[in-house]
């Protein structure tokens, strides 16, 4: 059974940095971020390969985002920098079953439950 558990979200003022990382278990794999801010729907930001040789950004967080894994600890990480008060939302990772760097989120199986970034201006 695949299980997902986000964290590293919190407040921050536009301009800050934030790491969330992703436990992963019972899964290996593609894994990417997604987020969503209330009333809009959700969004694709990073996806990393298995190896981490392979990854894919949103246009919107190109240059300021930066997703890696360790597989020695079963996590995944977004690195977020230069944050913007529109980056603010509540963040997922999600699991990919099948290969491929591609940011929809009906590709993606299995679900974490998210944690919250709020940037301020």
């Amino acid at each position: 059974q695949v299980q997902l558990v986000e964290s590293g979200g919190g407040s921050v003022q536009a301009g800050g940095s934030l790491r969330l990382s992703c436990a992963v278990s019972g899964y290996r794999g593609w894994m990417g971020w997604f987020r969503q801010a209330p009333g809009k729907e959700r969004e694709g930001v990073a996806v990393i390969d298995t190896r981490g040789t392979t990854t894919n950004y949103a246009d919107s967080v190109k240059g300021r985002f930066t997703i890696s894994q360790d597989n020695a600890k079963n996590t995944v990480y977004l690195q977020m920098n230069s944050l913007k008060p529109e980056d603010t939302a509540m963040y997922y990772c999600a699991a990919k079953f099948a290969r491929g760097y591609v940011l929809r989120a009906d590709a993606y199986n299995s679900w974490g439950q998210g944690t919250q970034v709020t940037v301020s201006s």
